[in-house]
């Protein structure tokens, strides 16, 4: 099969491990040169390890998203070692699982500051170097006939509806679906594409603090809840990081290039909208 992103380049954030981990490895197989962006460093160069294996460039990077004064030096030095940036895919996230009458102000701070305006400062830190690469009779023109790059946001199904358990969580995913759009429109001269994924249970080490969270909240086994939410899905599986990922490349590749402000559930049908 031809490899659909060959010798692009790709910052993955929170690509230490789980689905960032996943969709920075399938980026990797599919040909492109990754940025591993995570906090935990070790974990980061874990997976700079495997991507070598694969035969193509990586380089560890250490960062807090929730400082965003430390995005514009990760944005520099993916374009000192690679030249140029093609694709960002912002992974990196947190949940909290917890009554809406016991969210503190500092809990409810993190949960937005991770999840919400580091993707919107990664965006505009990476975005304003795409334009960067734009041809200047591009940029003068304001009109694209083809794609200048590719940004993945990662929005959730908690983003689609409120979670009475969740509100700080759902809040962020469900303005990252704004953001997703608005970002969108505001490069649209560029052909810069902009989507978000929406994944529901993937089994990793997030879903399984929300599982032991819900399950001690709502007085049940740990693992039951994770089993109640799966039951309500269609295919009646959880999903994979391997299935988020694969979604991913595809809205990185040239395959979804008239494709932009969507995001797609990756869910096995629970939401349908």
């Amino acid at each position: 099969m031809e490899k659909r992103l060959i010798e692009k380049v790709a910052i993955v954030t929170g690509s230490g491990h789980g689905i960032g981990k996943a969709v920075a490895l399938r980026l990797a197989h599919e040909g492109a040169d990754i940025i591993v962006a995570d906090i935990d460093i070790k974990s980061a160069e874990q997976t700079v390890l495997e991507i070598l294996d694969a035969g193509r460039k990586a380089t560890a990077y250490s960062i807090d998203l929730a400082d965003i004064s430390q995005i514009q030096p990760m944005v520099e030095r993916a374009v000192n070692e690679f030249g140029r940036i093609d694709i960002l895919v912002n992974a990196a996230g947190i949940a909290q699982t917890k009554p809406f009458l016991e969210i503190t102000e500092n809990e409810w701070n993190q949960v937005l500051d991770t999840n919400l305006k580091s993707t919107v400062f990664c965006i505009q830190a990476v975005a304003t170097q795409m334009i960067k690469q734009v041809p200047e009779e591009i940029r003068k023109a304001g009109r694209a006939n083809r794609s200048y790059g590719k940004i993945v946001n990662f929005s959730s199904i908690s983003g689609r509806r409120g979670r009475a358990l969740q509100t700080a969580y759902a809040a962020s995913k469900a303005a990252i679906i704004s953001v997703t759009q608005s970002a969108a429109l505001a490069f649209k001269a560029y052909n810069i594409n902009v989507n978000a994924i929406a994944p529901s249970v993937v089994p990793t080490p997030m879903w399984e603090q929300i599982d032991k969270d819900y399950s001690r909240i709502l007085g049940k086994e740990t693992g039951q809840s994770m089993k109640d939410f799966i039951e309500q899905i269609p295919l009646k599986r959880a999903g994979s990081p391997e299935d988020i990922a694969a979604a991913v490349v595809f809205l990185c590749s040239s395959d979804s290039d008239y494709i932009t402000g969507q995001t797609l559930n990756v869910d096995g049908g629970f939401e349908m909208n």
